[in-house]
Formats: structure tokens, sequence, C-alpha cells
């Protein structure tokens, strides 16, 4: 999990404990108010606990929502044997929609289903249990009905923005791998046409000057092991593996691709090593995509940029690249600038064997930064 995803989520428990907390003390002052401060500890307690089980949910979703669930149901029975005021209170009614709420978003059908079945059985229990003509009592169940169809509605509608999200990354990835394929297609007509060639010319070498065979005999075993790797490649992404490394057609030109984007947004400062610098040509391909995806979405999510910086090196581990813009902080860099475009970068460049991460720089500005071995796409 991605630093911004753990922040996210703790966020996120943080503000539920919050709320929590807002509903056990508003909860407690109102018992307190109407039957005494006494009546309170039996059904708070239940809460308390519930509420915890909700925050930390995701360690185990369906045994939590189970253990909430039954001690809705005990707290229902002790309320009802004891005449005291009638549970789930406010604080366990929003406690038990979290927990169904995320189990019905998440867990698979048949136990979501199952879960949800439960949270309306702890309901129909506290409809069984309120006193007649109480209206404090119907004020509760009513709460509870509301929390529980609101943890449903809310959970499956999550449920189907999460299913639409996963089906449109796999379809980016794929198309992202029958493009890498398209690619490498390219790739092994080039090397087979070069064996041919290279093979023609053994020909010719054998009958004038048969010293010179081994050297072309070299060559077409070179270009075989390449043309041979380029297809295990290919069979790789045919069959969908997470690990078959791609390889992509003839170079592309940084220069021309930074100069056209200067033209219509901020300014590009582009470095690069020397021109002499030889890579595989998936790595070269490669590195061109990201810093166009990088530039797209600086493009789109970040007008207020006044520079973009785009560094290509090489070291001892591989190529890295870097592209980082000014922009400065706001809602569009913080939600939009993870968009299904890197989707598909980070799958070419994982891949590839290489890593790549996105994200708000500290004070100000975004950051694509990728590294690709270089060794990635050469023969054995």
């Amino acid at each position: 999990m991605s630093f911004g995803n753990r922040l996210s989520r703790a966020a996120t428990t943080a503000g539920l404990a919050v709320v929590f907390l807002a509903a056990l003390g508003t909860e407690a002052v109102g018992i307190a108010q109407t039957w005494g401060a006494r009546y309170w500890l039996s059904g708070g307690s239940a809460a308390v606990v519930v509420c915890a089980l909700a925050l930390v949910r995701r360690r185990q979703r369906v045994w939590t929502t189970i253990a909430g669930l039954a001690i809705a149901g005990l707290a229902i029975t002790v309320a009802r044997m004891f005449h005291l005021p009638t549970e789930p209170g406010p604080a366990m009614a929003l406690a038990l929609a979290v927990l169904v709420g995320s189990a019905v978003r998440v867990l698979p059908p048949v136990p979501a289903g199952a879960l949800a079945a439960g949270g309306l059985a702890v309901v129909g229990d506290a409809y069984l249990a309120a006193r007649p003509h109480s209206s404090g009592a119907s004020a509760a169940v009513a709460l509870n009905v509301a929390a529980w169809l609101g943890a449903v509605v809310i959970g499956l509608a999550l449920r189907l923005l999460d299913e639409r999200a996963a089906a449109t990354i796999a379809k980016i990835r794929q198309e992202e791998r029958l493009e890498l394929a398209r690619e490498l297609h390219d790739v092994v007509a080039h090397h087979l046409t070069g064996m041919l060639v290279q093979t023609q010319a053994a020909r010719l070498v054998a009958h004038k000057n048969p010293g010179q065979v081994a050297e072309s005999l070299a060559g077409i075993e070179t270009a075989g092991a390449e043309a041979m790797r380029a297809m295990r490649r290919v069979v790789g992404l045919l069959r969908d593996t997470q690990d078959a490394p791609p390889a992509t057609a003839g170079p592309e030109q940084l220069g021309s691709l930074v100069e056209r984007f200067s033209r219509q947004g901020p300014s590009v400062r582009l470095r690069v090593p020397d021109e002499s610098t030889a890579w595989p040509p998936e790595v070269t391909n490669t590195v061109y995509r990201i810093v166009r995806e990088a530039l797209t979405n600086v493009a789109r999510h970040a007008p207020h940029a006044h520079g973009v910086t785009v560094t290509v090196d090489q070291g001892h581990s591989g190529v890295t690249v870097d592209v980082i813009d000014d922009a400065p902080p706001g809602p569009a860099r913080a939600t939009n600038r993870g968009g299904y475009g890197l989707v598909g970068m980070r799958e070419r460049v994982e891949t590839l064997g290489g890593t790549l991460h996105a994200g708000p720089l500290p004070d100000a500005g975004w950051s694509v930064r990728a590294t690709l071995p270089v060794d990635a796409g050469r023969p054995r």
C-alpha cells in the first residue's frame, strides 16, 4: 500500500473516531438528562466496544461485523430485561452501520448478504424489544432502521463504483499489454530480418573468405537470442502473466516531445544523458511514454504550474526518469493526478522489472519517478 493510501486510511479512521466520540457523548448526556447517568453505563459500554470494532474493521471485516452484531443483540436483551433505554442507541447504530456498510462494499456476495441480513435481524430485534407507546423507543428504532438502510445503500453504491474502477483498470492494463505485443512484433520482425540478411551474407563469405564465417555466425547467434527473448515476452503477454518483461520498437525523441508541450503549457527543462548512451529499445520507448504521460497530467491537472523539470539519468542500477512540476497545492493535485494513465505506465514499468512512484511533494509540486533496469532487454 502506498503512503498516500495509508495516510488516507489513517485520516478516515481518525474522522470516524471523532464522530463516534461525539455520538457517545451526546447519547450519554441525553440519557443522563432523562433517565439518569447510571442508566447509560450498560448500553454505553457496549457502544464503546462496537465503535472500537468499527475502527479496526479492515483487519478482519467478517469477524468484527459478527462481533458487533452479537454485542448489539446482547445489549438489546439486557435493556429489555432490566428496563434500560432502548438499544442500540445512536452511537452503536452508527458503528453497526459502518461495519455493515463496509462488509457490503468489500466482502464477496454471500458473506456480505449474510452480514447485511444480520444487521436487519438486529433492527427487527430492537423493534420487538421496544416498549410500546414510548416515543424514545420509537425514535431509537427509526434511527436503527435508517442507519441500516443507509449502510446497505451506500455500501452497494461504493461496491458498484469499486467494480467499475477495477474494470477500467483491467481494461487499461489489457490495452497496454496489447500495445506492447504489437511493439514486440516489430522487434521480432526486425531481428529475424537481420538474421536472414546475416545468413545470406555468411553464405557468400563462406565461398570467398571462410575465416570470417565464425564472426557472421556469432552475429546470427546474438540476433537469434534476442529474437527468442522477445518471443517469450510476446507469449507471456498473450498469456496475461504478471511477470512477462516487454520490449518496444525503436527510440523516441524526448526533445521534440518537450518542445511540443512547451508551446501550449509551462516551460520544460530537459536533462538527458549523453547522446551516445545506448539503451534497449523497450527502455527507450518506456522512458518516452512515462515523460509523455507525466506532461499530459501536468497539462490537465496543474494549470497553475510555471515550470516542469524532466531529468533522465543512467546509473549502475538502471535508467531513472524524474518529472517534477511546481504547481501549488490544491484539490485537483491531490485527487486527480494519480489517474488511470499512470496505471498503464506502472504496468509497463513493473513488467520491465522497474518501479514507478507518483505523488505530491512536501511543499508544492508533483513528482513522477520511474526506475528501469538497463539490462532488462539484453540477451543473456
